[in-house]
């Protein structure tokens, strides 16, 4: 009975939070989108790659929307209390809800770690291409276009009723260079509509052509001055056109290289950190100390220099000596700082791999985690209907996300490990779905403060009973 209410609503909540989670993208980045001739199929294919960072929060969410709504809705209609009554247990109505939950977390497990990297990957590369892709053709009165290479296009005026025809039109052509600069001024022009081609047609009336001879062509100080009636300036488009480059090629970051790819990238770097601190121990036992502590070594150097003073009665070859010991000792001091540096370094690398290892797990296992919170929660909340569900959903989804990004900053700062920074959502919120499931499986009353509620309500309905002398 549990199973057959749940997929229904579980598309629908996912559906509509996809939406919202669109319409956000939408509202966030179409002004980025808007006026550069982007192809449609572009557009759409960018929001498909978003829709998979989409679906990592969005089914989660959904899951514990519809365990609520499908346990409270047995508890509104006191089909809970029959089924108790039957002498069916809590853990016995409920074990469908954890298949179903180990299922939904082993598939957003292959999704969090195959498909959601690759997406993250060609959004990132689509929307580089689309960064770099230039506005359309798209003059404006006493406003310089410069969207073509090479031109420069100022008009006076663009009647509203003809957008083709423009007035008091002034072109800066640098096809020879800024130094060859051909100046164009008409009263009006006409742009011809674009066919076939990425060619633009610019007729001009009345205008006259002012430029410098370019090198090759004779005397380079000669300067033209050429009036027209009517002249036509043909101005390529090519760079206006939305260029594709290779989805699968570019670089990968944390957030688009799939788990086992980072886990054999961070096998390797903690390889390189056991090499580097088997070769700083060394040193710092060629150093003086068996300890890779700065401060020790800082010390170290500082005491050998004080040893190693200026004394005038030593003998040149002592001071050579004692100088080249100096320097040695200089040269590994600073072989030192920069291992440890390169240590620093490659930990620092290996914990933001094991942060984004981690959390791709963590996210998918929190599909059960929230689904074993759902039921024993959604027969507490009874008639509180879709309102309550939804806020108890919405308040429980953003603790473990506000905890899971704290997590995430603080380990990647080093202040915890890796592991624990992105596990600690979902063991604090596993505990709570352990603990209202033990009480729920025990009875609600068994829990002070749910039985307190009941005890004032029975109360209060003891009060205003016909049957009761005081009323």
């Amino acid at each position: 009975m549990i199973l057959r209410m749940l997929p229904g609503p579980f598309v629908a909540w996912l559906a509509v939070l996809l939406f919202l989670l669109v319409m956000q993208f939408l509202i966030k980045y179409l002004p980025q989108l808007v006026g550069k001739g982007l192809p449609f199929l572009a557009i759409v294919e960018l929001i498909t790659y978003n829709l998979a960072y989409m679906m990592v929060l969005a089914v989660p969410m959904a899951a514990l929307i519809t365990t609520l709504m499908a346990f409270g809705k047995l508890a509104e209609t006191n089909a809970y209390a029959v089924i108790k009554g039957s002498g069916v247990s809590f853990p016995q109505l409920v074990w469908p809800i954890y298949v179903v939950g180990i299922l939904l977390t082993a598939g957003m497990w292959y999704f969090n770690t195959e498909f959601h990297p690759e997406a993250n990957f060609r959004a990132r590369n689509l929307w580089q291409d689309i960064k770099v892709s230039k506005p359309g053709f798209d003059l404006q009165a006493g406003v310089f276009y410069d969207g073509i290479d090479q031109y420069k296009i100022l008009v006076g005026d663009i009647p509203i009723d003809n957008p083709n025809e423009l007035h008091d039109v002034t072109i800066f052509d640098y096809s020879d260079g800024s130094r060859f600069r051909t100046d164009i001024s008409a009263s009006r022009g006409l742009l011809e509509p674009i066919t076939v081609g990425n060619t633009l047609n610019l007729v001009l009336f009345d205008g006259e052509v002012h430029r410098k001879r370019p090198p090759g062509s004779g005397n380079t100080d000669r300067y033209e001055r050429l009036s027209f009636d009517r002249h036509l300036i043909r101005i390529s488009l090519e760079d206006l056109n939305f260029n594709r480059s290779d989805p699968r090629e570019g670089t990968r970051t944390q957030r688009t290289m799939k788990s086992r790819e980072m886990i054999v990238l961070v096998n390797s770097l903690d390889s390189t950190i056991l090499q580097n601190q088997q070769q700083l121990r060394v040193m710092m036992a060629e150093l003086g100390t068996g300890s890779i502590s700065r401060t020790e070594t800082g010390s170290l150097i500082r005491d050998q220099t004080r040893v190693a003073v200026f004394n005038s009665e030593e003998d040149s070859f002592s001071r050579q000596v004692r100088d080249t010991s100096i320097k040695s000792r200089r040269s590994l001091r600073m072989k030192i700082d920069r291992v440890r540096r390169d240590l620093s370094w490659l930990q620092d690398e290996s914990d933001e791999y094991k942060v984004e290892i981690h959390k791709k797990y963590s996210i998918a296992i929190a599909c059960l985690i929230f689904m074993m919170i759902g039921a024993p929660l959604g027969l507490f909340i009874r008639k509180g209907g879709l309102g309550t569900a939804a806020a108890l959903a919405v308040g429980i989804f953003l603790f473990h996300w506000v905890s899971l990004a704290n997590g995430e900053k603080l380990a990647d700062r080093g202040f915890i490990e890796p592991w624990l920074g992105m596990w600690l959502a979902d063991i604090v919120t596993g505990i709570i779905a352990i603990w209202l499931t033990f009480f729920v499986w025990r009875d609600l009353k068994s829990i002070p403060l749910f039985s307190f509620r009941q005890d004032r309500s029975e109360t209060k309905s003891t009060e205003l009973s016909p049957d009761n002398p005081s009323v």
